[in-house]
């Protein structure tokens, strides 16, 4: 299909990978040549970029890992940056806590081969959503009627779409409280993962559950995701049982346990408002913790810029 180049109004049709570009507003811009490409994007539009990606996962129940995703998720887009979150949970979660509801949902990305940005919904300001359904369940059966070499990388050939990946900065991904073939497409798409933990001991066998999950995609899949940190959820200073887990989890992860998000009641609200923490209660103790986690993600990103830089 013909196009028009945006720097000299060419009329061409587009053959190579350059002589497309996705803008911030993410809308596809056209180049008929490598000197009017250059002309409008300058050196930086020939590098390689794509979106972070992390996966949010902890294979029990009840750590806090949706309220993780959308705080996460609100935040960094509140911070300027482009966001993308997905909900791997046929519970759908992630839409109920934004009061959102696709038309399409994950499902139709995995099963029907839809584009993503045909299911994506815009939630807020640099905040984009693909939600999941009880459909999901029926995408798992799906994923395991396919080829072995392929059932676990589904999402990671949907998602990795060019387009999509240089759409965003950060694609975030809510994980089921499961080891499933979905959770499976989670890990084989993400680079990095922050594992919520409720200051309990099964939350720490689920610390040794996922860990382990690791080492197997690893060893099995031949992808490897690193550990980012490990956040501590529900943190009550006031009883001894979430203090020596704290202290474990310290002791164990070092820098790679993050600073405790502490009970906050605005954080279980907030969801039942159909609104993210900074919206419902912005100077409650749980948006301060939550935003804790942001700089620190954005910290961590400036830290690989200047690596990049100096190489």
């Amino acid at each position: 299909m013909q196009k028009l180049c945006v720097h000299c109004d060419t009329p061409f049709v587009p053959t190579f990978v350059y002589q497309l570009a996705v803008s911030k507003t993410r809308e596809r811009q056209y180049f008929c040549s490598l000197p009017c490409r250059h002309a409008v994007l300058g050196d930086g539009g020939f590098r390689n970029r794509r979106a972070r990606r992390i996966a949010v996962l902890n294979h029990k129940g009840g750590t806090g890992k949706t309220t993780t995703s959308v705080s996460l998720a609100a935040g960094l887009a509140e911070r300027g940056k482009r966001v993308l979150l997905v909900d791997t949970d046929a519970q759908g979660n992630v839409g109920l806590s934004l009061g959102v509801s696709g038309e399409h949902s994950l499902y139709h990305v995995l099963v029907e081969d839809m584009h993503p940005d045909d299911v994506v919904v815009p939630v807020r300001k640099n905040f984009d959503v693909i939600t999941s359904s009880q459909l999901l369940a029926a995408a798992e059966i799906w994923l395991a009627r396919q080829p072995i070499e392929t059932r676990s990388k589904a999402l990671r050939q949907r998602l990795s779409i060019s387009e999509v990946s240089k759409a965003y900065d950060y694609v975030l991904v809510d994980c089921g409280p499961s080891l499933n073939l979905l959770n499976q497409n989670a890990l084989s798409y993400a680079d990095e993962i922050i594992i919520p933990v409720n200051c309990d001991y099964l939350s720490l066998v689920g610390v040794k559950q996922v860990l382990g999950t690791l080492r197997n995609m690893e060893k099995h899949l031949m992808h490897t995701v690193r550990l980012s940190g490990v956040l501590p959820t529900f943190y009550d200073a006031r009883t001894k049982l979430a203090s020596e887990v704290l202290e474990t989890l310290q002791d164990h992860f070092k820098e790679k346990c993050l600073p405790a998000i502490r009970s906050n009641t605005k954080l279980a609200e907030a969801p039942s408002r159909r609104k993210t923490i900074f919206e419902h209660a912005p100077d409650s103790y749980g948006a301060e913790d939550y935003l804790r986690i942001v700089d620190w993600l954005l910290s961590g990103e400036q830290r690989q810029q200047r690596t990049n830089a100096a190489a």
